[in-house]
């Protein structure tokens, strides 16, 4: 039996190393041919801050000794390249080979033509080789931010859920169990709040406009609500879910402390690792911060939970960035640039992204024994993400994908500030919320 097991493992230890040389021997294949194709060429990227960027650009030394195309970069603050990309498009310049392009603009973004459908570049198997692997992007990421309207206008590359972050110290104390349920997380933030000196209950966004709907929105779907019908467009301000929803998030702000209502997104997680919460409800991309022994106090205090399931179900935020291709370029630099994104955003490379700053897009990185050894909260992070593809199942998308989004959201996040404030009731200030809406809807 020993040596059988033995023979056994030499085996699969083989058949891995088979499959490693073939792999390899496939990408050298591919290597060569896009560079007696392009090499020579120069792409230009049009990116913002960001560490996707940062892990982009170490990456491409070598993507660029390998296929002699060269990358230029251009790096631009995230609003001034919404309105670069705009006019540069209007214009029809063709400055800008690959575009970083974030989920909340491709309903702006696509309606105008800026980006190709990159379907056909992905189906072109000279082009696109199998160790790409584009099904191992999480499907989430793949229908919720990459695509509009069944179109495939980027590649995710940096993607974002939602989820909770509790003191497993406190709830020990106190003989409390993390909730699973949005009834259980507000009566948690309840128990909490000023249960100890200096401690409150939960920490979110609570800022006027964008901040207070961006984080009303954490918790809005799971209780029924919506802004936008995103079949008809009909306006949802007021009904009565939606309407319940706010009063339930206004509800979970006055559990936190009391300059909540200018909170962004920086402040929950600044409060929350300084030990001033018992709970946190944001983004993943704030994990890192949370878990770094140079500024976090609650390192080896937190836990991590999926999102509360509420009355209309279990569903999680869904957020984050892609890569794309400018329609405004020949067709030959479109081909250079989709070889820089294959080479990139590839399953082969992923492990390497990641270890370099890049936010996990992929299954086979939230599953790598290696990487979750260094990051306990991704299998945490894969079942939120798994919420999040409840939400795309069900056919809405997390940010509406309408080319109003965003005054939208300013308008109903300004009505949730001012219920936070006391100045009226959820109703009063949605049924206002409701006319405006529909005044910006029907422009």
């Amino acid at each position: 039996m020993k040596y059988r097991v033995l023979l056994m493992i030499g085996l699969g230890q083989m058949w891995t190393c088979l499959f490693c040389l073939a792999m390899s021997a496939q990408a050298d294949e591919w290597i060569d041919r896009i560079k007696t194709q392009f090499g020579g060429q120069t792409i230009t990227c049009a990116f913002a801050p960001h560490p996707t960027t940062t892990a982009f650009q170490i990456m491409t030394k070598e993507f660029t000794a390998l296929t002699e195309i060269r990358v230029r970069w251009d790096i631009i603050e995230e609003n001034q390249l919404r309105r670069k990309l705009l006019a540069d498009h209007a214009a029809r310049t063709g400055l800008y080979d690959v575009l970083l392009i974030d989920a909340f603009n491709m309903a702006e973004y696509a309606p105008t033509g800026l980006a190709i459908d990159l379907e056909p570049l992905l189906n072109n198997s000279a082009l696109t080789p199998t160790w790409y692997n584009y099904e191992d992007i999480l499907s989430a990421y793949r229908h919720g931010i990459g695509k509009y309207r069944g179109v495939i206008y980027g590649i995710p590359v940096a993607g974002e859920t939602r989820y909770v972050g509790y003191r497993k110290d406190l709830l020990q104390k106190y003989r409390q169990q993390p909730p699973e349920t949005m009834a259980e997380l507000l009566a948690l933030a309840k128990f909490f709040q000023g249960k100890e000196p200096g401690l409150h209950g939960i920490v979110m966004r609570g800022q006027r406009g964008i901040h207070f709907a961006s984080g009303w929105m954490t918790t809005m779907y799971q209780q029924g609500g919506q802004f936008l019908d995103q079949q008809t467009w009909q306006v949802l301000v007021n009904r009565p879910q939606t309407v319940a929803s706010l009063e339930y998030y206004v509800d979970l702000l006055r559990q936190g402390p009391p300059e909540i209502a200018a909170y962004t997104h920086q402040e929950p997680v600044e409060a929350f690792i300084a030990g001033k919460a018992a709970l946190w409800f944001d983004s993943t991309a704030w994990t890192s911060t949370i878990l770094d022994r140079t500024r976090s106090h609650i390192v080896d205090k937190v836990g991590f939970a999926p999102p509360p399931a509420g009355p209309a179900g279990a569903y999680a935020a869904l957020a984050g960035w892609n890569v794309g291709i400018s329609s405004d370029i020949p067709e030959s630099r479109q081909k250079a640039a989709w070889a820089f994104i294959v080479w990139m955003t590839s399953q082969r490379k992923a492990e390497e992204y990641v270890r370099l700053g890049g936010a996990p897009v992929r299954k086979s990185v939230y599953t790598n024994p290696a990487l979750i050894a260094e990051d306990f909260t991704f299998p945490i992070q894969l079942k939120t993400l798994e919420l999040a593809a409840n939400l795309v199942k069900a056919g809405i998308t997390w940010i509406p994908p309408h080319v109003k989004t965003m005054h939208v959201l300013e308008v109903v996040g300004n009505a949730g500030a001012d219920v936070l404030a006391g100045k009226m009731s959820a109703q009063d200030a949605l049924d206002r919320a409701q006319k405006e809406v529909e005044r910006i809807m029907a422009k």
